[in-house]
């Protein structure tokens, strides 16, 4: 994987007068001298001085401003430094010249060292691509989600504790406020899970053993999220209750998959409402299902739909996100358990996501 390098503006050289290429030449001697040796592993005074002769000509070299010096040299912490020592040993040297030289001269040496020095900065977005492309590339995909989940983690435990009162009376619009946060912050830390799923296969369920739980209090707990959202936007979230409301089944996925649904249909939906149900089936079979009154999906968008890391939409076409990993996940997730996520949408008369789950009830197996 290769990826363009911006090295930015780039001076152009001029001509430098023969007495700061002296300064310059004593320049390297000094930073030659002043190596000391202090480990046993660390490079020696031989080494140095090589480097700085490469250094000494890659300065001097004449190129233009599209080719700056910096061909050949080593990329690496040791040429850095020394080019770092050599442009503090200049600017000494120079400060004792009489007469001073003159901006122009000075400017000239300064563009020569400058232009070396940038071309032999490492290259991060190259290092970075080929990270990504290496044998741990998800490995790192992965830590760089966990790191951002912690912190919107410790954001989500602030907002709930100063929303529910606990550290002091708050007002209605403090309320809200806090509430558009722990929103925010909750969209934030679900984009990291969906990314450690994905790269982990993206259809391990936390819960691998059915539990009992309660359907209401799912439908609730993602109301009571997204209502902040719905609330700025004006919208309505309605909720179905079951008839019988005690299964066993793996409520944690349940839940991520309707809090994504549902997050979703409040994206794009601008007015009306958005719908979360639970019906009753044959026997114990539980349809759930998400309804929104937006725009519809249009059919060139229904194509990659679930498919993730989707490319993005031109401006003003429809798009779920630029990432997609919302319904990939979604659709992982209810493969797993064992039932398929499908879609119903017209264009101006809203998009419905449902899916069938085998849920017995709680009393039959406790």
């Amino acid at each position: 994987m290769t990826v363009a390098r911006d090295s930015g503006p780039v001076l152009v050289p001029g001509t430098v007068p023969p007495r700061l290429w002296d300064c310059f030449d004593e320049a390297l001697a000094d930073v030659g001298a002043a190596w000391q040796q202090v480990a046993e592993d660390s490079p020696s005074q031989d080494e140095v001085r090589q480097h700085l002769v490469a250094l000494g000509r890659a300065i001097r070299a004449d190129r233009d401003h599209d080719h700056p010096g910096g061909d050949g040299l080593a990329r690496t912490v040791l040429v850095r430094r020394l080019m770092e020592l050599v442009r503090r040993a200049v600017l000494v040297r120079v400060g004792r010249l009489e007469p001073a030289p003159t901006a122009a001269d000075l400017l000239a040496l300064l563009a020569r060292l400058e232009a070396t020095h940038r071309a032999i900065e490492p290259d991060w977005a190259q290092h970075f691509a080929d990270r990504l492309s290496g044998p741990d590339g998800m490995e790192l995909v992965v830590e760089v989600a966990h790191d951002l989940r912690s912190p919107l983690t410790s954001i989500l435990f602030l907002a709930e504790t100063l929303q529910r009162g606990r550290s002091g009376p708050i007002n209605a619009v403090q309320e809200r406020q806090l509430g558009l946060i722990y929103s925010a912050a909750f969209g934030l830390s679900s984009l990291a899970s969906d990314v450690i799923e994905l790269a982990r296969g993206g259809d391990r369920l936390v819960d691998l053993d059915p539990l009992p739980f309660s359907i209401s209090d799912i439908l609730e707990s993602v109301r009571d999220i997204v209502q902040p959202i719905a609330e700025e936007k004006g919208l309505q979230v309605k909720l179905a209750m079951p008839t019988e409301d005690f299964r066993v089944g793996h409520p944690v996925a349940l839940s991520r998959v309707l809090l994504n649904l549902t997050t979703n249909a409040l994206k794009f939906t601008s007015e009306g409402f958005v719908e979360v149900r639970s019906d009753q089936r044959d026997g114990t079979r539980v349809e759930f299902s998400v309804r929104d009154t937006g725009r519809g999906i249009p059919p060139h968008a229904m194509l990659t739909l679930f498919e993730p890391f989707r490319r993005r939409q031109k401006q003003g076409e429809y798009a779920f996100s630029g990432a997609g990993l919302g319904l990939s996940i979604c659709r992982k997730l209810v493969e797993a358990m064992h039932s398929t996520l499908k879609v119903d949408t017209s264009p101006d008369a809203g998009t419905r996501f449902y899916f069938e789950l085998d849920l017995p009830l709680a009393s039959e197996r406790l």
